[in-house]
């Protein structure tokens, strides 16, 4: 089948991150709803999960979308099931690691001609064990930060000054942060300082670049079915349920429209905004 290209490309020196398919999608109508059109948009985490989620919506509504994730088989597993005709990517990144980032944006700009990206979506995290402060590991403290909050600022920085260099307006950059960086939750201290930390980051960088035609949010999704949450116990997920008014964990989908709202001109007033898609669990 043509639709699918797998390429690999020798970048930065045969880095291992280098990979990338090229995907043509499934062809549906998305005559309805086509806003992101003609632009690109790169979805860290993209492989599983909200990420996942994001990439489906963003191509429904016309994004040429980059699915960026660590796991490189998941990356292209998404982007092939992506609808639409427009040349969707996968490009496995750590984001943790600066080299690999810029890697992505490169491997992009050579995919894309002279389409810049405009959309950018920070979703790319992990979470850790629940474990009390005392029985918490500096390694574990350490692995999430790089990650979560490093990998944020990093994705965001590369992705800002290409935005810059190439004069882009009406640019997007949505980082997906957590309900718990509000509410705090016992025994995940790394976790919520991680998801915390991107809240502060990102009202700085909305600051730094409104100006320029970039705006910058952040969704705070609640409990949500992911592969993350695979890992908590019965008695666990009905704990933090039992906190959520709807009664109920959302659903990856209901925490990627909210992203495409962010990415799109509906919030076009909307600068260093944190949305809170939690189901009313800390009212």
């Amino acid at each position: 089948d043509d639709r699918h290209v797998c390429l690999t490309e020798a970048v930065a020196r045969r880095s291992p991150f280098s990979k990338l398919t090229l995907s043509r999608g499934k062809h549906v109508d998305m005559s309805s709803d086509k806003e992101f059109a003609g632009r690109i948009a790169v979805v860290t985490g993209g492989g599983s999960g909200i990420g996942e989620a994001i990439c489906h919506v963003l191509a429904e509504k016309g994004a040429r979308v980059v699915v960026a994730d660590i796991n490189v088989e998941a990356a292209e597993r998404v982007s092939r099931s992506l609808p639409g005709d427009q040349g969707h990517l996968s490009v496995e990144v750590d984001v943790g690691e600066s080299a690999s980032v810029e890697r992505l944006f490169n491997v992009v700009g050579e995919h894309c001609g002279c389409t810049p990206v405009s959309i950018i979506v920070n979703n790319a995290a992990i979470g850790t064990s629940f474990a009390p402060i005392q029985d918490s590991s500096e390694e574990d403290f350490d692995h999430v930060i790089k990650t979560n909050l490093k990998g944020t600022f990093l994705v965001s920085r590369a992705g800002i000054r290409r935005m810059l260099d190439a004069r882009v307006k009406n640019a997007a950059i949505v980082i997906v942060s957590s309900i718990t960086a509000k509410s705090g939750m016992k025994g995940l201290a790394s976790y919520v300082a991680s998801k915390a930390g991107v809240l502060g980051s990102t009202k700085s960088m909305a600051l730094d670049v409104a100006g320029s035609g970039i705006r910058c949010n952040a969704v705070l999704p609640g409990f949500t079915v992911t592969p993350m949450s695979d890992h908590l116990t019965e008695e666990e997920k009905k704990q933090l349920t039992a906190n959520i008014p709807l009664s109920r964990p959302a659903q990856p989908r209901e925490v990627a429209h909210v992203v495409a709202f962010l990415c799109g001109p509906q919030s076009s007033y909307m600068v260093g905004t944190m949305v809170e898609v939690s189901g009313g669990a800390v009212l």
